[in-house]
């Protein structure tokens, strides 16, 4: 039976709702199973910053089967082949870090798309097609439904929004936070009044041009004043850093409770 490839979070943004969800970065079916569980709209699979491959990456993916969660990748880099072969695992979308001028954004864009949009490498037998059983369908719904997400982590990405923006084909901008206060001289720290005043612009630009804006949180207050200011996508919490950020606390606790230990 031929599955319907719609992707509901990417319908969600151009209706200006706001969207939930969580990084997994462990690299595990399991884990990423347990997100899809707790109802998150969306989970996106990490492959920047964790030593996932394409093995871990479809396995992840069949763990997001029939969960309704829609399956998100950040890609290592702004490749044409890591894109290619993360959409064809089937991947509904992908975030691209650091993509810092119209002509970066444009190559993004082309790698997501098939001819005659963009440069996507056409074959009937990959996953996202159903391995064959869903060819005619996905290949004509792709280009509109695979969600195409640019991380703006410089300041000359701040300076080229707008460029970056407009590219027919961009669904929504993700601020990378750490990467964005780094290439400010402000190695991880966010927190910085020049880098706010950096990420206050991207917000008023955003806006002021009706993009779909997201960026990660450290914790629902934080997120919720996020939503508050506009953000349509935020990830609530990282199944990595839940876990030890958990842990420890745990045995915090433990070692103040049993000193003698």
């Amino acid at each position: 039976m031929t599955q319907l490839f719609e992707n509901r979070v990417k319908r969600m943004l151009k209706a200006g709702k706001k969207t939930a969800g969580a990084w997994a970065q462990l690299c595990s079916p399991t884990s990423t199973e347990i997100l899809c569980r707790a109802g998150f709209d969306w989970v996106l699979i990490d492959m920047e910053h964790s030593p996932g491959d394409l093995q871990t990456l479809v396995a992840q993916l069949q763990a997001m089967g029939g969960s309704g969660v829609v399956p998100l990748v950040r890609a290592p880099w702004n490749d044409l082949v890591w894109i290619k072969r993360i959409l064809d695992a089937g991947a509904y979308g992908v975030m691209i870090p650091s993509v810092n001028t119209r002509e970066q954004a444009v190559a993004a864009v082309q790698a997501c798309k098939y001819p005659p949009v963009g440069i996507r490498g056409i074959a009937g037998s990959p996953r996202a097609a159903g391995f064959g059983r869903d060819t005619a369908s996905y290949l004509k719904r792709a280009n509109d439904e695979v969600l195409v997400i640019l991380q703006v982590e410089t300041l000359q990405a701040v300076q080229n929004l707008e460029e970056i923006a407009k590219v027919p084909g961009v669904d929504a901008l993700f601020i990378g936070p750490m990467d964005l206060s780094t290439s400010m001289g402000h190695l991880g720290n966010p927190a910085h009044p020049e880098v706010q005043a950096a990420i206050a612009t991207v917000e008023a630009k955003a806006k002021a041009m009706g993009v779909a804006l997201g960026t990660i949180s450290a914790g629902w207050e934080q997120a919720k004043a996020l939503y508050d200011r506009g953000y349509q996508m935020v990830t609530l919490l990282s199944d990595v850093v839940l876990l030890s950020r958990v842990s420890a606390e745990t045995m915090a606790k433990f070692r103040e409770a049993v000193p003698e230990a």
